[in-house]
């Protein structure tokens, strides 16, 4: 079973470089015209069903990668994107300036702590986890190919849970650019990344 996991496309706040986590955002005009040529591209590779996140950047990006197929989109919290807590809508620059934990985020996340009403980047990993043992991993007899759509931090955390490794490679292969897929292999139980940088634009 193929899977892929995409990044939705391009909001107002990616543009401004402040952070969304957990705020629900819509997509940019130009976020919907990526999504728009994914969907054109991928129209003659079959996709089985599609989970979403509830964010409206993503549910949106799904549909249009939908474009007008006959796909059910499930919406899961488990892939909703990190809580940044009282972090949500300051620039990074505004965040590393002020010397808050944020600095450590994208060089040395295992050094990233939470804001009080934060989610750390453990939690997140389970749940990302969680949400592949539960939901994912036993399409596998029925299913060809599903598709996740999500966020920069939470499919990282999904990553996180198939390479297994440290929070301090949380970052392994890079930050998704919008629109962006991470294709992988599920077979007997195995995880195999065919490709991390795929994109259908």
């Amino acid at each position: 079973m193929e899977i892929y996991i995409v990044r939705h496309g391009e909001t107002p706040w990616n543009k401004e470089k402040r952070l969304q986590g957990s705020t629900d955002i819509m997509l940019a005009p130009a976020g919907r015209e990526l999504a728009k040529k994914t969907g054109e591209n991928l129209m003659d590779t079959n996709i089985d069903i599609i989970y979403s996140s509830p964010l409206k950047r993503a549910y949106e990006t799904a549909d249009l990668i939908r474009n007008g197929r006959d796909i059910e989109i499930i919406t899961d919290e488990r892939i909703r994107e990190l809580n940044f807590g009282s972090f949500e809508g300051k620039s990074y620059a505004e965040l590393i300036e002020n010397d808050t934990a944020f600095k450590y985020f994208f060089n040395e996340p295992h050094l990233y702590e939470p804001t009080h009403d934060g989610e750390s980047l453990t939690q997140l990993i389970e749940r990302a986890g969680n949400f592949m043992q539960n939901v994912i991993e036993p399409l596998e007899a029925h299913c060809q190919r599903v598709m996740i759509v999500a966020h920069g931090a939470i499919n990282k955390g999904i990553m996180s849970y198939v390479k297994k490794h440290s929070l301090e490679h949380f970052w392994s292969g890079g930050l998704q650019r919008n629109c962006n897929v991470i294709i992988l292999d599920y077979n007997n139980g195995k995880y195999t990344i065919i490709d991390e940088t795929k994109t259908f634009y």
